[in-house]
């Protein structure tokens, strides 16, 4: 019954997406409602991804049974990605560091990929409860391949012809988050934060997808963080660009390899709650794809940079500066000190370059960087002050980043205006900036985060006045 779909390498630009034959089955309500808002067709292939938290326990595993049995009496042939349950991929790796403080990689991915094996045997039994047929893979069965690098692997190939076979039997394939099977060695390899979602989205983008579900502990995407800002309002629809610049500035909510696969092959994301049957936030493809959808509210209240459109307003506490003072004069420094970094695996978000205070004809350099790489930046840079030539190095773990997301933000002078004015009516001083045509980034002290965030929400009418302010935790 199920049409016979590509793999990644063989996809074409214009690929249709797979249906089963046969006549077209009546959706319940919620279904009807989504495809108001899209092309997915009642027969169209949907791939749902469950987090920990949606399969923290049983209760939550049979939830997530119903849910999966009421979108196969849809009409839609599914394959399900399942994380594993609750923490206990972080129990795994807390005991396997109580036994060394270095586990072997090998070993280590192998541990930890029991956890989602563990919750794709549950479900597969829950399921079969309801009488729901189904087959369990791994990563390796699934036809997931790697780069082989333990703990951090990157796909390189999808073949997914096991769980065609299972979708042409009509079963529900059910495949374990998180992993794969690498390239050269064939050993277990893990894919590193958010490697569950990164499966769901390879697997849609193999098998030609209608729709990537990715249910989670939220409703969708929120103007800022509604844990911490009850009001804040969720984002019906987003492009898979500002939401790759909301990943990029603290949102928690998906991964950027996720973002940045998806965009990649053109897949339609719905983040949703796996707690309740509300809508969520559909994150679709670019606007060069847009003609594939029927509801585009972002591209018809922004239909040119010209026009822009704020979406979001994120505050990061997760960052540091440090900056080199006194970088000798001459060719090749900032190259020496960028690949320091990058031998270290640091990711430097904001550069700023001057004329420096500590050294007559030399430059400082400031950069802002994850936080938690603050040691092994300075010890590098350190290790390594007399070939550069630097005079010394200064570290600030006292600051935020405040980041504006939208479209066209950086050509029009007025966000400009109203962001700046919104900070200094704050009291807010600025150290860094950096901007792109979806994100406005600025570096300010930790202790006036808060205050920043809400007085910028405010400005561009993404808060009411008077509730609190929001910082990514």
């Amino acid at each position: 019954m199920y049409q016979q779909t590509v793999s990644i390498r063989d996809l074409p630009a214009d690929r249709q997406h797979p249906e089963v034959d046969g006549p077209e089955q009546l959706s319940g309500l919620e279904h009807l409602a989504l495809r108001t808002r899209t092309k997915l067709r009642s027969r169209d292939l949907i791939v749902q991804k469950y987090g920990g938290s949606s399969v923290a326990d049983a209760a939550a595993i049979k939830r997530v049974a119903r849910r999966i049995a009421e979108t196969r009496e849809a009409g839609h042939p599914l394959v399900v990605v399942v994380s594993a349950m609750g923490d206990t991929t972080d129990e795994l790796l807390d005991l396997a560091v109580s036994l060394s403080p270095k586990p072997p990689a090998g070993e280590l991915d192998t541990l930890l990929t029991t956890g989602e094996r563990i919750s794709v045997t549950l479900l597969a039994i829950a399921l079969a409860d309801l009488g729901v047929p189904s087959r369990t893979f791994s990563g390796k069965k699934a036809g997931l391949i790697t780069d082989g690098i333990h703990g951090k692997a990157h796909i390189v190939n999808v073949d997914p012809h096991h769980i065609r076979a299972c979708l042409k039997r009509e079963e529900v394939a059910i495949v374990a988050g998180f992993q794969g099977k690498g390239l050269k060695k064939r050993e277990v390899t893990t894919l590193g934060r958010g490697g569950s979602d990164i499966t769901a989205v390879a697997l849609a983008a193999a098998l030609g997808a209608g729709m990537c579900e990715i249910y989670t502990d939220v409703d969708g995407v929120y103007t800022a963080d509604p844990r911490i800002v009850p009001r804040a309002r969720k984002i019906d629809v987003i492009s898979n660009e500002e939401m790759l610049e909301l990943a990029a500035s603290g949102s928690k909510v998906l991964h950027a390899r996720c973002l940045e696969y998806a965009r990649r092959f053109g897949v339609p994301i719905h983040v949703r709650s796996s707690f309740n049957r509300a809508l969520g936030t559909l994150i679709l493809p670019s606007k060069d794809q847009e003609a594939e959808w029927d509801h585009k509210p972002v591209w018809e209240r922004a239909p040119a940079v010209e026009q822009p459109l704020v979406s979001a307003v994120l505050c990061d506490e997760s960052v540091a500066k440090l900056t080199v003072l006194g970088v000798a004069d001459g060719v090749g420094k900032s190259a020496e000190i960028f690949g320091l970094l990058a031998d270290a695996d640091v990711q430097v978000d904001m550069v700023v370059q001057n004329t420096s205070s500590a050294r007559a004809g030399g430059s400082d350099i400031s950069l802002a960087v994850p936080s938690r790489d603050g040691f092994r930046v300075r010890a590098a840079l350190s290790a390594a002050q007399g070939a550069i030539g630097f005079v010394d190095l200064q570290y600030d773990g006292q600051i935020g980043k405040l980041s504006l997301v939208g479209l066209g933000m950086r050509t029009d002078a007025q966000v400009f205006s109203r962001l700046f004015k919104a900070l200094s009516d704050a009291g807010v001083e600025i150290e860094l900036i950096s901007a792109s045509d979806m994100r406005i980034d600025v570096v300010i002290r930790a202790a006036v985060l808060e205050d920043a965030g809400r007085a910028v929400r405010l400005a561009f009418g993404l808060d009411h006045a008077g509730e609190g302010a929001t910082t990514t935790p």
